[in-house]
């Protein structure tokens, strides 16, 4: 079976410097971390590989800087790893995000399975998914809560939606995204890691994707954009009160009713 994980590096904190004109965030900017979520969409694709036997291709869009979340990756018992990078991808919102991913799944040769984390921590539009199953034209299923069962023809999965619980049994190819309570993470390997030291991360362009479009890829093809992008404020810092315990209580009353807390 051939299963793809798409994967997202965040910002690793609220420090992230944003662009003026676009409104976009400097991905190149400050530190980054893997997108929490898809860590738990590629602990469940290692699963399924362990049940069925095949690879797992774990595939991005984003700057070179991507490379570290891939060895990462590797170290967690991915086999293959893909980078969509070009500065013409770059702005893209969802619409372009998702067909260029599409673009990329085509090009290693489409799958099998194709899983994803139920959103990022910096979009939070819990989209894009949904968005490239579309583009393929292919079945899903969001919000997977559990794997129930797997098999070389189809997938069964329970998803916890708004108000009820569903199984769903979805032939391949398909795409899932997966919730954080599906499964736990493996930590990395240092085995691992030692023996993928050298193994190649394929590095694909605009010049690669086979619809050479470019109305569809980047900040050109996206027909959405954010009208105000900005850092979340710092949060508040400790406040040490000093003196007895009716001081510590007066004084707390006081800072709590000028906050207009109480």
């Amino acid at each position: 079976m051939k299963i793809v994980v798409c994967m997202k590096q965040v910002p690793a904190s609220s420090k992230v410097d944003i662009d003026p004109e676009t409104g976009a965030m400097k991905r190149m900017s400050g530190e980054t971390r893997t997108n929490p979520y898809d860590l738990f969409a590629l602990e469940t694709a290692l699963q399924i590989r362990e049940k069925v036997g095949g690879t797992v291709t774990v595939l991005t869009m984003g700057p070179p800087q991507a490379e570290e979340m891939m060895r990462d990756a590797y170290t967690m018992g991915a086999d293959n790893a893909v980078i969509l990078s070009d500065r013409k991808f770059a702005g893209a919102d969802v619409l372009a995000t998702s067909y260029a991913l599409a673009q990329g799944i085509q090009v290693i040769g489409g799958a099998d399975l194709i899983i994803c984390g139920r959103q990022t921590t910096d979009g939070d539009t819990a989209q894009v998914g949904p968005a490239i199953a579309e583009h393929l034209t292919i079945p899903h299923a969001a919000w997977v809560a559990e794997i129930v069962d797997v098999n070389e023809k189809a997938i069964q999965v329970r998803q916890d939606l708004v108000s009820v619980s569903q199984i769903s049994e979805i032939p391949y190819p398909c795409l899932l995204t997966i919730d954080k309570d599906t499964c736990v993470p493996r930590l990395p390997s240092y085995l691992l890691k030692k023996a993928t030291a050298d193994r190649p991360i394929r590095i694909l362009s605009f010049e690669d994707m086979p619809d050479q479009d470019l109305s569809r890829y980047g900040l050109v093809g996206s027909p959405t954009s954010v009208e105000r992008m900005f850092a979340p404020p710092e949060g508040e810092k400790q406040v040490y009160l000093e003196g007895g315990a009716k001081e510590k209580a007066e004084e707390l009353f006081s800072i709590l009713t000028g906050k207009k807390i109480i």
